[in-house]
Order: C-alpha cells, then sequence, then structure tokens
C-alpha cells in the first residue's frame, strides 16, 4: 500500500509538471514538458547520488581517511545485510545526514562536517542507522527524483512568470503565469511532504531497530534540529527542493520553509522514539562529542 501511495503521488508531480507546460504553451508546451520530465527522472535514476552529492561538494572518505566514519557504516550495513554503501562528507557546519543512490547496491552515505563534531558515536550511529534503514527500505531512488521534479517545477514556474507564457495558447493568460509562479512550487511542497514524512517515520522506527537503541536517535535529532535552528546550511538553501532527503530538516525555520516543512515535526519523532526504548527497557545515552 505504501509503494502504491507513494506511486500515485510521483504521478501527481509528474501530472503537475506537464500542467504546468500546458498552461505556458499549450498542447505544445505539455508536450516539450512531459518530454522534459521523462528525461530528468532517467538522468535521476542513473545519476541521481551523483547529482546530489555533487550540489553538497561531498567528498568519498575510506578507512585511511575517516576510519572511525566508514567503520561503524560498514558495521551497520553488514548487520543490516545491506551491501557497503560509499561514504561522503560534506563540509559544512550544520550537524545533517542523508542517503541517496538508486538502489542498495549503488547507495551512498552523507554526513556532515557538523555532525561529526557535535555528536556523539552513539548517537552517530542512530542517525546513520536511519540513513541506511532509507537505502534498505528503497526510499533513495524516490526521494532523490522527487527532489528533481520538484526543482523542474520550481524552474519551471520561474519561467512563466518572467516570460508571461504563451498568451496566445495560454489558456489564463498573464494571470495565469502568476497564479502558477505561486501554486505550483507550493503543490509541488506539499506532495513533496506527502512522500518524505511517512517514510521518516519509517526509518526511524526501522533504524531504531537496527541500532537497538530507539534512545541514541532520540537524542541526535534533538541535538540535530536545535543546531539546524541556528546553523544555516547554504547549499540546501540554495537548493531547497533537497531538504527533505536529510534526517532533519536543514533549512532555517520561517516562512515557507517552516509552513511546508517536509519532515514530521521532530519533538513527534523523538516521543515514539522515547516509547519504544521505555517498551525495551533502554537506559539513556551516552553523551559527549568524537571525531
Amino acid at each position: 500500500m505504501n509503494i502504491f501511495r507513494t506511486a500515485l503521488l510521483m504521478a501527481a508531480l509528474t501530472g503537475l509538471f506537464i500542467a504546468i507546460g500546458y498552461l505556458i504553451g499549450g498542447k505544445a508546451g505539455m508536450l516539450i514538458a512531459f518530454g522534459f520530465a521523462a528525461v530528468s527522472n532517467f538522468i535521476a535514476y542513473w545519476n541521481s547520488d551523483k547529482m546530489v552529492l555533487a550540489m553538497y561538494r561531498a567528498q568519498e572518505v575510506d578507512e585511511k581517511t575517516a576510519p572511525d566514519l566508514v567503520h561503524l557504516v560498514r558495521e551497520l550495513s553488514q548487520k543490516a545485510g545491506l551491501p557497503m554503501p560509499k561514504v561522503y562528507i560534506a563540509d559544512n557546519p550544520q550537524p545533517n545526514a542523508f542517503a541517496t543512490g538508486r538502489n542498495p547496491e549503488h547507495a551512498a552515505v552523507c554526513a556532515t562536517s557538523g555532525i561529526l563534531q557535535r555528536l556523539s558515536k552513539e548517537e552517530l550511529a542512530g542517525v546513520l542507522a536511519h540513513e541506511l534503514s532509507h537505502v534498505k527500505n528503497r526510499d533513495t531512488l524516490i526521494m532523490t527524483v522527487t527532489a528533481t521534479i520538484a526543482g523542474a517545477i520550481s524552474m519551471l514556474a520561474n519561467f512563466a512568470f518572467f516570460m508571461g507564457g504563451n498568451r496566445r495558447n495560454n489558456p489564463l493568460g498573464p494571470i495565469g503565469a502568476i497564479l502558477i509562479m505561486i501554486l505550483a512550487p507550493i503543490a509541488a511542497v506539499l506532495v513533496q511532504m506527502a512522500i518524505s514524512r511517512g517514510r521518516e517515520f519509517e526509518a526511524d522506527k526501522s533504524g531504531a531497530e537496527l541500532s537497538g537503541r530507539p534512545l541514541w536517535l532520540a537524542s541526535a535529532l534533538k541535538h540535530i534540529d536545535n543546531a539546524a535552528l541556528g546553523i544555516e546550511n547554504e547549499d540546501a538553501e540554495a537548493h531547497p527542493a533537497t531538504a527533505h532527503m536529510f534526517i532533519v530538516n536543514p533549512l532555517l525555520d520561517g516562512g515557507m520553509a517552516g509552513l511546508f516543512s517536509t519532515h514530521p515535526p521532530t519533538g513527534e519523532r523523538i516521543a515514539r522514539l522515547q516509547a519504544m526504548a521505555a517498551q525495551m527497557g533502554e537506559a539513556a545515552p551516552a553523551k559527549g562529542p568524537w571525531s
């Protein structure tokens, strides 16, 4: 049911993109938008990991350059029955992390330098278990393709505003161009929210089961969320369509980012993890930075 629901939402995003093309340029615009959407999906499928990692200027690391991080990813991957993903570090002061790739055999896990500096090893294990759960649940392809289409919708909406659309073919004329500019990105974000929020809850649950310690992740979420409120992630602000890929919303809270967050409330996520911990009889997690 979750796969069927996600497929419908992905179809809705593609349909929205095509509809915008029609409103801008009539039937010709619709056909161009359809072709662009097909090409975008094809490129995103084969190059999703490279595209997102390049946006965040992430550098691949190994046992020599980041032995503790790579060892932790390897240990959790083996426990989850996953192939070892590539491991990256993005030089970014905001503590955060994401996973990408079209399938478990072509996956990558990326941690920011900020998360390595601020979290304990146990908390980082909780975060990595969450990200590996996205890989195991095959969320990474869906999340990256969604980011690609949503970004293209925003681009097309801006094009409609600046060009005014094709007034001869545009059923709504110049008013339609303004409506597209305002409503299309909001609609795209709403679909992203519907796709992302349920998958975050599921990754929290399966990640906590993988690490065996729900409070590790709960503590990490609290620290990441608090830091994200005051530390700007410039790369995420430049590419807001990718925000849903991170474990915690990387955009500074406020305005549209706060109203249309692609992540469920962090407090609710923590409460669910605490409830899991209570059922398992888990003690409080260890604290202290590691690197």
